[in-house]
């Protein structure tokens, strides 16, 4: 599940910044930052699934080059993601638990998705 999020998130993204790649679509690829690349592929580990599907298909997605500013990447916790992630039903409690804690809703986002 969280290997759907993670390519999800990345479409989202893609979309929301105007990106003219999608998965299998014949365009050329979305020109991101090597460390933005790099943010991207290592986010495929907490993916539950096909963490190699989750590889593939950000290499067939993104290419390096210059950074993309409009790519929201952010670090909580000593983990670090791209995009917007799509949260299994756990990770929304566990999202909303947080939240009713005190946590800002990007940390708690963030810690949920990678460490529940």
């Amino acid at each position: 599940m969280k290997r759907f999020a993670a390519v999800a998130g990345l479409l989202v993204v893609m979309a929301a910044s105007g990106a003219t790649a999608a998965a299998g679509d014949g365009m050329d690829q979305h020109e991101v930052s090597q460390e933005q690349y790099d943010t991207l592929i290592a986010q495929c580990r907490y993916a539950d699934t096909g963490k190699a599907k989750c590889r593939a298909a950000v290499k067939r997605m993104y290419r390096v080059g210059q950074a993309d500013p409009a790519l929201d990447c952010r670090t909580y916790s000593g983990v670090t993601v791209c995009g917007t992630l799509k949260l299994s039903k756990a990770e929304r409690r566990c999202t909303r638990d947080s939240r009713a804690q005190g946590v800002p809703f990007r940390r708690a986002e963030v810690e949920c998705y990678a460490l529940s």
